[in-house]
């Protein structure tokens, strides 16, 4: 009997990153799901309340190095394994700001949060991936990112999520040979707090290909970026 896989998501309480973990408990995939408000992250819980037996919650604070390790220190310590990284976590959609008179103090915290903390999470838990031969890494970016769409507009979040696309494609060419894929997704415009209420999408429906990309048994995509179950141009 083949060993039930583990997952890891980061911003796991809310929008996307919610969805996403309720799809994977549906799945039958042991979840471990961060935020950084530990009343968030225990309002979870209690509303996914059905999956409890497949669900645990740790606060992260991606931007932070300490918070980081501590987090893989206990799933490594805990579960000694893990199949699955989805960094969902993401902040600071700043449409009220351009690239040419923008407040650098926000860029650096968007930065931290969108590019390094993603960053952060693949440094401490690819080790355990590599002990294991194995696992997908799956970043969850946006089409703002893509070269053709920056125009400007949305900065720091823009030029983040391009910055998010470039490592995806580095840690991909770093990994090969070693079966852990890195592969980027684009949940399209999603009705989410940072999406706004005219967004098309669900968060169910931004989670699908998400949860999608992370569960495939297709080890041979690394490095590529999709967008409803496709792979798309970068």
């Amino acid at each position: 009997m083949s060993k039930p896989k583990l997952a890891l998501v980061t911003g796991g309480s809310r929008g996307i990153g919610f969805a996403v973990v309720k799809q994977l408990c549906l799945n039958g995939i042991r979840t471990i799901f961060t935020c950084r408000n530990p009343h968030d992250g225990q309002q979870t819980l209690r509303e996914l309340a059905p999956f409890a037996a497949l669900l645990d919650f740790h606060p992260l604070e991606v931007s932070d190095n300490g918070s980081v390790a501590k987090l893989a220190e206990y799933v490594r310590g805990k579960y000694h394994n893990l199949d699955i990284l989805i960094n969902n976590a993401g902040a600071n959609y700043d449409t009220w700001q351009r690239a040419s008179s923008v407040d650098i103090a926000e860029v650096e915290y968007t930065l931290n949060v969108n590019l390094i903390g993603p960053w952060r999470m693949c440094n401490a838990f690819i080790p355990l991936m590599m002990e294991q031969e194995g696992g997908h890494i799956v970043n969850v970016t946006s089409g703002l990112g893509l070269p053709e769409n920056l125009d400007g507009s949305t900065p720091a979040y823009a030029i983040s999520k391009n910055g998010l696309n470039a490592l995806t494609r580095c840690l991909a060419a770093d990994l090969q040979g070693t079966g852990i894929t890195v592969n980027a997704i684009d949940p399209g415009w999603v009705r989410t707090a940072m999406g706004g209420k005219n967004a098309p999408r669900s968060p169910d429906e931004g989670a699908e290909s998400v949860v999608w990309l992370a569960t495939t048994e297709d080890f041979s995509v690394s490095g590529g970026l999709f967008r409803n179950r496709q792979q798309i141009p970068w």
